[in-house]
């Protein structure tokens, strides 16, 4: 039996720390190595890393990155413009165009580091196709014991 094999089945998985993979997602990095580039465009994931080779084809973010920077981006604008309006009581079409401007420009620019940090917390918590259990499921175990009748 091999020792991935054996690995696999005593579920003596190697540790992947969350705060670490999500840190290097979040920087838009594999969350194993943490050098290769986890897009290859805006917001689509690499099939595997350039550098270390995981996989990263497994990811389904779907729809938590836009949640997370609606609630990251909502919390740095609603109070910003509370202060100013309390403060400078500026007319409405001063606040429109300070205001979504920047709510437009901090969504784009949050928004992938959001998905990639998504796509590291699944990659070190083993979501979907990231446990490598789930890949030896065809593989046949020659070592193990046969299961055999008791007699009555």
């Amino acid at each position: 039996m091999s020792d991935q094999t054996k690995s696999v089945l005593t579920s003596d998985k190697p540790h992947r720390p969350v705060g670490r993979a999500m840190a290097r997602g979040f920087m838009c990095r594999c969350p194993n190595c943490g050098t290769g580039s986890i897009f290859k465009s805006y917001l689509k994931v690499v099939d595997h890393c350039d550098t270390c080779g995981e996989e990263l084809l497994h990811q389904r973010a779907d729809d938590a990155p836009p949640y997370l920077t609606i609630m990251l981006v909502g919390h740095i604008i609603i109070p910003a413009m509370l202060v100013v309006e309390k403060m400078y009581q500026p007319e409405l079409w001063v606040h429109s165009v300070i205001w979504l401007p920047l709510t437009l420009i901090l969504s784009l620019i949050f928004l992938p580091l959001l998905k990639g940090s998504v796509v590291g917390l699944q990659w070190a918590v083993r979501m979907h196709g990231f446990d490598i259990t789930k890949k030896l499921d065809n593989v046949e175990v020659m070592d193990a014991p046969q299961l055999t009748e008791r007699p009555a």
